[in-house]
């Protein structure tokens, strides 16, 4: 069972401009938006000492703007990681026993990391970046077993306060779907996905989603009625076939991602089920440090609840 939690090495994800109210009161003075990186190595290595002692063994690393990409050094900011820097990290990860996976956005909704080329999208160019991005990556996790391609939330009601705003339509958000799938999977890599695009969309997702990309439905809140849309997927996806990696947070509400381990266990079968993420959504910073606290905390949480029940049954039998 893969226990995963989501860290961010880049955070130019968002807003293209004025994105001084995501900072922390502490982070003002440090951490001018978008011109600067948005991670603090000190603050990076204490979470990721951290994770075996939470049952953490998958850690998804967000990169954007966050590292110095031989192949377009141009995306970087101040403070962005060099690739040998990055390596010798993803070294110590791995000596933890902890995985690492990449994760790139390609959402339009999520990639202000691509600097100007976040204006290009579907363009020549733009195809020629994503893929010798991907192709770059790869090659610098060692080839790892999944890459996250983002892809959440493409929709104006989360872009409405950007300056620069784009919504790929039916069969051109699926053609560069497709594009960055296919890049992924050529070098022998699991694409991996968020799953909001099935909300609004379940039977044309249902028809062109590849089966052999993974899905990372996620909700954060707390009603887990079968009812519910976004707890709905969960089930949807299993009727359908996809291998999950069901995600929570502790954004909204601790208990969140407890509930969703209880909830998915449940309804999805064993087979589908690959594991879980928990995503905390801030900044790898000290003035966070309660929040990415609390997140870990959930999982350990979590996965010692499975571990008493599965000894109770044991016991029982």
């Amino acid at each position: 069972m893969l226990w995963g939690y989501l860290v961010h090495l880049g955070y130019n994800m968002w807003e293209d401009h004025g994105a001084e109210h995501r900072l922390h009161p502490d982070e003002r003075i440090d951490y001018p938006a978008r011109t600067r990186l948005r991670c603090q190595e000190e603050a990076w290595d204490d979470y990721v000492e951290k994770l075996p002692a939470h049952g953490i063994n998958l850690l998804v690393i967000d990169l954007g703007e966050g590292v110095r990409y031989e192949s377009h050094p141009e995306l970087a900011v101040e403070g962005s990681w060099s690739v040998e820097k990055l390596k010798k990290k993803l070294a110590t990860i791995r000596k933890l026993g902890v995985e690492p996976v990449p994760k790139l956005n390609f959402s339009a909704a999520h990639d202000v990391w691509l600097g100007k080329y976040s204006r290009m999208l579907s363009t020549d160019i733009y195809y020629g970046v994503c893929r010798d991005l991907i192709a770059e990556i790869i090659e610098i996790f060692g080839h790892p077993r999944f890459f996250h391609l983002g892809m959440d939330e493409e929709t104006y009601a989360h872009q409405q306060h950007l300056l620069y705003a784009v919504v790929r339509h039916g069969e051109l958000w699926w053609h560069d779907l497709y594009f960055l799938v296919k890049e992924v999977e050529k070098r022998d890599v699991a694409a991996w996905v968020w799953s909001d695009y099935l909300w609004n969309h379940e039977e044309e997702f249902l028809k062109k989603m590849p089966r052999s990309v993974i899905q990372s439905n996620w909700y954060y809140g707390t009603d887990f009625r079968n009812d519910v849309n976004y707890v709905k997927a969960y089930l949807t996806l299993e009727k359908a076939g996809y291998k999950q990696i069901p995600t929570g947070s502790n954004h909204s509400h601790f208990e969140n991602f407890g509930q969703t381990v209880e909830f998915c266990r449940q309804h999805l079968s064993s087979a589908n089920l690959l594991g879980f993420l928990q995503t905390v959504w801030r900044p790898t910073v000290k003035a966070w440090v309660d929040s990415h606290s609390l997140a870990m905390k959930a999982v350990k949480i979590a996965r010692e609840r499975i571990r008493g029940s599965v000894k109770k049954g044991i016991k029982e039998e």
